[in-house]
């Protein structure tokens, strides 16, 4: 049996989502009220920090979050906004909000190059205990 690559799997995700730039993605949540979702794990976000306003929602909990029937469903997910997800490179982003749409969110994209181009671009950045304070 042929497995299909995750690099099949990322473009196929992407073809059908809003691949957002690091600054379209800051516009929207400053102009349109968006929210920036960091799905990395909390390790990477101890180690450099994470997006000014951003919520985290761990990768592995996405799906239990969004569902209304789950009992791990936060009702943030629920608010009629836009969630942008971010992660590292902009692969998990794309899996998963491919997933979150399949599963009827109407307002959902991605920061196509993560974290990584977040910080490339010189966008603005928090380290984790000034994030951990904020909530």
């Amino acid at each position: 049996m042929a497995i299909k690559s995750v690099q099949d799997l990322v473009a196929e995700a992407k073809a059908d989502l809003d691949n957002l730039s690091p600054a379209e993605a800051r516009r929207r949540a400053d102009e349109e009220g968006a929210l920036i979702v960091d799905i990395r794990d909390v390790r990477e976000l101890q180690r450099g920090g994470t997006v000014p306003g951003a919520m985290h929602a761990p990768r592995g909990m996405l799906e239990f979050w969004i569902d209304p029937a789950s009992p791990y469903y936060k009702e943030v997910f629920s608010e009629d906004r836009e969630f942008i997800l971010c992660c590292a490179s902009g692969w998990r982003s794309a899996l998963s909000a491919k997933t979150l749409k399949d599963m009827g969110l109407p307002r959902i994209s991605h920061v196509e190059t993560g974290f990584t181009g977040w910080q490339a671009d010189d966008m603005p950045v928090i380290d984790y205990d000034t994030f951990k304070a904020s909530k």
